[in-house]
């Protein structure tokens, strides 16, 4: 991802702004670290973009607040997998 911070910045917030997306999942999605992902858009987005970052804002904390049923389903789903195989 050659682009400046600032735009990587409003890129990420975009795409988890449209796809409802996890810090996990922009991190894969962009190549680029869990850390620096949550950083760009809680830190440097808010100053770029305040509009966006609200938006991200909320989703993040949705997320989070969602973390561990979706913890949860995947543990059964590992275990349903082991158990039928």
């Amino acid at each position: 991802m050659d682009k400046t911070v600032e735009e990587r910045a409003l890129t990420l917030g975009g795409y988890i702004a449209e796809e409802g997306a996890t810090v996990r999942q922009a991190a894969q999605k962009f190549g680029i670290s869990k850390s620096t992902v949550h950083k760009d858009v809680t830190g440097r987005l808010s100053r770029l973009n305040p509009a966006l970052y609200r938006q991200v804002r909320e989703i993040l904390d949705r997320n989070k607040s969602e973390r561990h049923l979706r913890g949860g389903l995947a543990t059964r789903e590992k275990y349903r997998h082991l158990r039928n195989h």
